[in-house]
């Protein structure tokens, strides 16, 4: 069965960009024990992305597309440049029909939502989103892009909690209370 999720890492208070829209406090952490091989696993499972266009404008200063051979639905009502042999349509269409569109091509593999909260919350007010992976970085930026700008609908359960090395921690939420 296809999850959409929301993989994500914030700082203690709640950010997960600062004042900047820097990830530079969280790029110190790349190498920490278990940081890399427990993303690698996530991205095992991943088999398409839908990202806002803040973030994917944040990545254009990449020299290469990080995602190849995932097809990425990028969420903005301007032109941006495309990265080349890159899998990416640009789009203002309505979630609900992009989401359908995600979880064919993840051929039962996940949907991974990449970037900010304004996102995952049209995500959610859909009931679009199975899971949120909320990795904890041992930092406070005091300010900055918060994880969730919008309240999310329903409540969620928390479903598993994963330590990794000294620096992180990672909680693991579900929609609703797990079924039997």
């Amino acid at each position: 069965m296809t999850l959409t999720q929301y993989y994500v890492a914030a700082s203690m208070d709640g950010h997960i960009a600062d004042e900047q829209g820097s990830l530079d406090w969280l790029f110190q952490f790349n190498d920490a024990e278990g940081v890399g091989e427990h993303y690698q696993a996530f991205m095992a499972d991943v088999g398409a992305i839908a990202m806002g266009a803040t973030t994917y404008e944040f990545l254009l200063g990449e020299a290469a597309w990080p995602y190849p051979g995932l097809r990425t639905a990028v969420f903005t009502h301007r032109e941006l440049r495309l990265f080349p042999d890159a899998d990416i349509e640009l789009t203002s269409d309505d979630v609900g029909d992009v989401h359908a569109r995600l979880v064919e091509a993840a051929a039962g593999r996940n949907v991974w939502l990449v970037g900010g909260g304004g996102l995952v919350a049209q995500f959610a007010e859909r009931g679009l989103l199975d899971e949120i992976w909320l990795g904890i970085a041992p930092v406070v930026l005091g300010g900055g892009s918060p994880l969730l700008p919008a309240r999310l609908p329903g409540t969620w359960e928390l479903r598993d909690v994963q330590r990794l090395g000294s620096s992180f921690m990672e909680l693991r939420y579900g929609r609703g209370p797990q079924e039997a």
